[in-house]
């Protein structure tokens, strides 16, 4: 057996970070400098949901399944985040919703059967770790997860999951699209609304599962309700965030925009480390993500480079 060695699975993050397309820009200052007070302090204020971070079940619910109050970051276990893990390499087309078929295909090339998933960290390699950027590519159309993968995750008991793209679900199950609080329905590349290309080029159908009034219309209440009715009940609207909340009001913890090295340990079973802060009735944290591995057991992949910023 090789030595072991810690692979990061962390973005850098800098005042000019890519960000969630509503989300203010990190601010960083000096409280104090070298030339002038003889140390160096630095300042950060930003939203803790930026570049790789954790969510706590209190970012997206006011209860969980159980009815008991969403908890806190600070009420998560310790190791909430971290235990042995898989990477599990997705192959799906640009923008596509990721369901258990896909990832029953990814155990498969990853030879790991789904029940031998039971309080492990499942990553997700999608790709999209490599297009991070300040970018409609990275946010606008993202491929991502909804309601059937969340139940996937939930079925087959999963501890954790670190997802490399923008949310713990497809854009257009958040606000980006025609969901939330905002419903943004963002502008796409074409000029037009992002729900109305989607429609152009996967049809009204497809789009559907992303828009509880159309849905209902198309299939009917009974079929909603079967489908994301678990949701309803607990005062969730069904179409927005169904992974997230699937997954936290379940007690599955979950991270966004994991990347770094990602590559060299996907396909591959590891230790995964993170840790959000012990935040105080947080909804989240920034984190440190890294893969403890044999060394022989790299993916013989060139070591990441970052572009934005200045990087």
């Amino acid at each position: 057996m090789s030595k072991k060695v810690f692979v990061d699975l962390t973005h850098p993050f800098s005042a000019d970070i890519p960000r969630w397309p509503y989300f203010d820009k990190p601010v960083i200052d000096n409280k104090h400098s070298l030339a002038k007070g003889g140390v160096l302090t630095q300042y950060i204020g930003c939203t803790m949901h930026t570049g790789t971070h954790c969510d706590a079940p209190r970012h997206v619910m006011e209860k969980e399944f159980d009815g008991k109050r969403a908890r806190y970051t600070h009420e998560m276990p310790v190791d909430a985040y971290t235990g042995d893990a898989v990477c599990l390499e997705i192959e799906i087309e640009t923008w596509g919703l990721i369901t258990g078929k896909h990832l029953d295909d990814a155990c498969r090339r990853a030879n790991i059967k789904p029940e031998e998933l039971e309080g492990m960290i499942v990553c997700l390699n999608t790709g999209m770790h490599r297009k991070f950027d300040d970018s409609k590519e990275y946010y606008h159309y993202s491929c991502g997860t909804g309601i059937e993968a969340g139940k996937w995750f939930v079925e087959h008991k999963v501890k954790c999951v670190a997802m490399d793209m923008q949310a713990l679900d497809h854009p257009l199950h958040t606000a980006m699209g025609n969901n939330g609080m905002t419903r943004m329905n963002l502008v796409g590349a074409s000029g037009r609304p992002i729900t109305e290309e989607y429609i152009e080029k996967f049809g009204e159908e497809a789009y559907a599962e992303f828009d509880k009034e159309l849905y209902i219309k198309l299939h009917g209440q009974e079929a909603y309700d079967k489908k994301f009715g678990e949701l309803e009940a607990i005062g969730c609207w069904g179409t927005w965030e169904p992974c997230h909340k699937e997954m936290l009001g379940h007690g599955i913890v979950g991270v966004e925009n994991l990347g770094g090295n990602l590559d060299k340990v996907s396909g591959k079973r590891f230790r995964f480390y993170c840790f959000p802060l012990r935040w105080y009735l947080g909804d989240g944290s920034m984190a440190r993500c890294a893969a403890e591995i044999d060394e022989d057991d790299l993916n013989d992949v060139p070591e990441r480079t970052y572009q934005y910023g200045g990087f």
